[in-house]
């Protein structure tokens, strides 16, 4: 008999397992499911319209097709998770608020609700798609965010805004129009990985950031591709900046970074912009067809840059100041389309030093209104005599061992026509309100 009711003890105190609940389309029926729900249970929509807002205060998981619809009319945050392990998949959200001061998203997760899973939604019409608010690990994988098209691009919302949210995972994320693709601010330790951000302001934005991982992104046809600003151990690796109007790659006031393995083409004016940013290592990254190669600026120091590729930009580097900067790494340095060079050993290292710019150019920087005299005998005297007499060369950049060929990096072929259709887009005018060398807009 003891042992009778060992076992019974025993059955009882297991948990029930998770239902599966079938919810009905309707005005409310979603918030009553959820409110009648147990923890763990799985709430299955059907096609139709699901009216909302509605706020998720219990560990459940909500699944469906993309024809089930929950739809915020236009009031606030339409889904708002508040408790932990919440997995949301499949269906459409829409339909949220519009006041960006109060952040109204298609999800919003907040602060507590870790853990969360937002995977495989479409999210149109809304503030901001997903709000990832102070929740630790959550996953966003595989959804599809379509942003508003106000005229003025700073009034828009984000794709994906991560603040203060350690631990987060956005990964294979498609995301079109809006403001920013992802907006991580003050937020740590994460992972944005294959996501795909066109026609917006910037592709990924940090903004004090620190430990995160970007990816494997492309970006094209954007007005800027990966900001990094104010950030700290940021990791820039393998992505693509295809024909993004300002810069691919900015860092700005970004230090102790692994920049790798990133390719930035087509109609930008500055590939790469580095400003008052350091100890950071750029290394295996290929920047081509862009106004120029590489702008670097405001006192970075200590930056490592080797086994790069600059090709068929129209000024390879613009370097502003009097430090002398050396562009080569124990024996190896980068490759320079611009650079007539021999290698008589074989070694693949050029036998000459490659100087991209001279004490000309940086006049001509500083005063536009002198490239009136650049085709005058004085001009070319000036540079005549310094490449005559190094020694009169002012401090500048320096690659002592420039390398013969350049490293190649491959487009997926399925991008391939949506950065044809950017092609040539900013010479129509097409610019918004977006000045992004003004840190207030950002």
């Amino acid at each position: 008999m003891r042992r009778l009711i060992l076992l019974l003890c025993l059955a009882f105190a297991q948990p029930l397992a998770a239902a599966e609940r079938d919810v009905a389309p309707g005005q409310g029926s979603l918030a009553a499911a959820i409110a009648s729900a147990a923890p763990g249970d799985v709430l299955k929509l059907t096609g139709g319209a699901y009216l909302g807002p509605v706020i998720i205060d219990r560990p459940l998981t909500i699944t469906g097709p993309r024809g089930a619809v929950v739809d915020g009319g236009g009031d606030g945050t339409v889904i708002t998770i508040d408790a932990p392990d919440v997995t949301l998949s499949g269906f459409a959200v829409t339909g949220s608020g519009h006041k960006n001061e109060d952040l109204d998203a298609g999800v919003k997760i907040l602060k507590g609700a870790d853990r969360a899973r937002i995977e495989g939604l479409l999210l149109t019409e809304n503030m901001h798609g997903i709000d990832v608010h102070g929740g630790r690990d959550s996953q966003v994988i595989g959804n599809e965010i379509i942003g508003t098209r106000h005229p003025h691009m700073n009034q828009r919302g984000n794709g994906i805004y991560a603040w203060n949210s350690p631990g987060t995972l956005l990964q294979g994320n498609s995301i079109r129009y809006g403001r920013d693709g992802i907006f991580s601010n003050a937020s740590a330790d994460s992972f944005y990985r294959d996501n795909v951000f066109r026609d917006l302001r910037f592709g990924v934005h940090f903004m004090y950031t620190r430990n995160t991982e970007v990816s494997g992104n492309i970006s094209i046809g954007n007005h800027l591709g990966f900001a990094i600003m104010f950030s700290d151990r940021p990791k820039i690796l393998n992505n693509r900046s295809l024909g993004d109007r300002e810069h691919g790659l900015m860092l700005n006031y970004s230090n102790n970074g692994d920049i790798s393995g990133n390719l930035i083409r087509g109609g930008t004016k500055k590939c790469l912009f580095i400003y008052n940013a350091h100890k950071n290592l750029m290394f295996d990254n290929r920047f081509e067809g862009c106004g120029i190669g590489i702008h670097f600026t405001a006192g970075s120091e200590r930056n490592v840059l080797t086994n790069n590729a600059f090709i068929g930009n129209r000024e390879q580097v613009k370097y502003v100041g009097t430090r002398h900067m050396e562009w080569s790494h124990e024996g190896r340095g980068n490759f320079w389309s611009d650079h007539p060079a021999f290698d008589l050993n074989g070694d693949g290292v050029a036998d000459s030093a490659y100087r991209p710019n001279d004490l000309m150019d940086q006049i001509l920087w500083s005063q536009p209104a002198a490239a009136l005299l650049t085709g005058s005998p004085a001009v070319q005297l000036v540079r005549w005599s310094q490449q005559s007499f190094p020694a009169t060369l002012p401090g500048g950049v320096r690659d002592s061992a420039p390398l013969m060929r350049p490293l190649t990096i491959d487009v997926p072929p399925e991008v391939l026509p949506y950065e044809a259709e950017a092609t040539g887009r900013w010479a129509k005018g097409n610019y918004d309100d977006l000045d992004p060398d003004d840190i207030s807009t950002h």
